[in-house]
């Protein structure tokens, strides 16, 4: 290959958003349809993705009806039938992937199609910034993806903001798109009069079949992988009342009966004592999955604790692992671990990964005070809970550049209530250990790291929000002056710079990139006039996949806010 174009091909291998790929590793565990389920629902979608014609789909039905599970299970059949060409599944808790989905679709097409992978490679080499986030999405469409497809037989069309425009044209091969959403109106407006729109509902008779049978296979799994309860040999469990109460309470919604499952099935609690406390709610815990998550909340052992560490984690400036959890959360690691487990349904949670709430059911609840009610943690209390973990992490340990708390203190301090308990841990971390951070920016090159940071906290401490006694007068003038020495450190740094590199461009500093809208301040001008921080990408890569002439469909699962998955069919 042209070296041209094996540079271009390791710039776009950088900018993909591996996990955002169906079937991605990093996406596990992978929500597929639980056998002899959905399969009318699953029959209707063959048919009309099989038509040689343009219908496009459009796959509705409210949050926990099962509409990942049916798009992950459609995608999977296409892939092991040779027809899947792309993917890409975009949650909104990393909204920042969203200007990548056009380059990952690009790299995988050019795996499926190898005759348009120069074509792709060539439109990177004559543009490099083709591939960066600033790049317009229809300039990328067009270079990436409609020009290189001409060899496969597909014409261009005129390209616009939707998808669904970009693959209209007159001359392309059957191409169906099926979107699974929300019935959300600002939804419904953007698709095309003639969709076919296939509703989910709860009530309907082949959905609480689906629901019972997931239940009755799951509570018998219980029953066998948990002899110590039930005797030998195994005794039925549970009754028949039982079971049918719990059928009729998860009213045809998916989530909710995955919910009770995690909540019978939780290690060191007795199936049927979880069961009989599900019962005895069963006038108020009903189809509400309000109601089941209010209820999980009170019966856990610090109801308190694990609302406020649900709505923190929903609140975490970006995704941490298990390990950096409980390193943040030091004081409530017990809590932490009860807390993932009752929700383990609806929260990733697996090694070597970042710990996500990934149901939007969820984050529903925990951000509506008319939902969540007693268990309902606002903004402000949740970034104060946030800025004490990390101010007390920063006096518990030595600082690291890449750490969560040396990074965002000052994010989480911006938009803090201001307690008492938080104004005590400032004081005590403006005494002892701000000191220490300035001599580890002047020794350890460390400067760019903190400007951005104090500037921010300075601002916020001198706000009239903050201070209400002298104390708070006292560590407003500690960071102040902190502040103005890692001001003039990082100063004397990029003059040196400059001085040893006349010719180069000016070095970057993390200064700007670490401010946050609402709590961010114009940096001094000699220091702003120094550099800009760079964008950063991230990256890792799915498997090729050959495609076996036909029809191809392009398949969109946008869920509410953001949530949303892309399959290229």
């Amino acid at each position: 290959m042209n070296p041209a174009y094996n540079a271009a091909w390791r710039s776009l291998c950088k900018v993909v958003n591996y996990s955002a790929i169906f079937d991605s590793e990093m996406r596990q565990p992978h929500s597929r349809c639980m056998e002899n389920t959905r399969v009318a629902l699953q029959e209707t979608l063959r048919q009309v993705l099989d038509r040689h014609d343009r219908t496009n789909i459009w796959l509705k039905g409210l949050a926990g009806v099962g509409k990942t599970s049916i798009a992950f299970t459609v995608a999977e059949e296409m892939k092991l039938t040779q027809r899947l060409a792309a993917s890409f599944f975009f949650s909104r808790q990393h909204a920042q992937h969203a200007t990548m989905i056009i380059p990952t679709i690009a790299y995988q097409l050019a795996l499926v199609f190898p005759s348009i992978k120069d074509a792709i490679m060539k439109a990177i080499a004559e543009d490099e910034l083709l591939l960066s986030s600033g790049k317009s999405r229809c300039d990328q469409m067009q270079e990436l993806i409609v020009k290189p497809l001409h060899p496969v037989q597909f014409q261009a069309a005129r390209l616009v903001k939707l998808l669904t425009e970009s693959f209209s044209g007159p001359d392309l091969p059957n191409i169906h798109l099926l979107f699974t959403s929300r019935p959300q109106l600002h939804i419904r407006a953007a698709m095309q009069t003639d969709i076919h729109e296939i509703p989910l509902i709860t009530g309907d008779d082949a959905t609480l079949r689906d629901v019972r049978v997931f239940l009755r296979v799951s509570l018998d799994n219980i029953r066998k992988t948990r002899p110590d309860h039930f005797g030998q040999p195994l005794m039925p469990w549970p009754s028949e009342h039982e079971f049918e109460t719990l059928v009729s309470n998860a009213g045809g919604l998916f989530v909710y009966a995955a919910l009770v499952i995690s909540f019978i099935s939780a290690a060191g609690h007795p199936p049927q004592q979880r069961l009989n406390h599900l019962l005895r709610e069963s006038s108020v815990v009903n189809a509400d999955i309000d109601q089941l998550y209010r209820h999980i909340l009170a019966s856990s052992e610090n109801p308190i604790v694990h609302c406020q560490m649900l709505t923190c984690i929903t609140h975490l400036d970006r995704p941490l692992s298990l390990a950096n959890l409980q390193d943040l959360f030091f004081d409530d690691k017990e809590s932490l671990a009860m807390m993932l487990e009752a929700f383990s349904p609806v929260i990733l949670n697996l090694p070597r990964r970042n710990v996500e709430i990934y149901h939007t059911s969820l984050f529903d609840f925990m951000e509506n005070p008319t939902r969540s009610k007693q268990y309902y943690v606002d903004r402000a209390r949740a970034h104060e809970y946030l800025a004490r973990c990390c101010l007390k992490s920063l006096m518990r340990k030595s600082p690291m550049i890449d750490d969560y708390a040396f990074g965002l203190w000052h994010y989480h301090l911006s938009l803090a209530y201001p307690s008492s308990e938080l104004r005590n841990v400032l004081a005590l971390f403006t005494e002892k250990e701000l000191r220490r951070l300035v001599v580890f920016a002047e020794r350890g090159g460390a400067s760019s790291h903190l400007v951005g940071p104090l500037h921010s906290a300075r601002q916020t401490c001198l706000s009239f929000k903050w201070i209400r006694s002298f104390s708070d007068i006292k560590v407003a003038w500690r960071i102040a002056k902190a502040s103005r020495k890692v001001d003039e450190v990082h100063i004397t740094s990029l003059r040196r710079y400059r001085v040893a590199r006349p010719n180069a461009r000016p070095m970057p500093t993390r200064a700007s990139s670490q401010y946050r809208q609402g709590s961010s301040t114009a940096l001094p001008n000699q220091l702003a006039s120094a550099g800009q921080m760079q964008p950063s990408q991230t990256q890792p890569a799915p498997q090729p996949m050959a495609v076996n002439g036909a029809s191809y469909h392009f398949d969109i699962n946008m869920g509410c806010a953001g949530h949303w998955t892309l399959f290229i069919l």
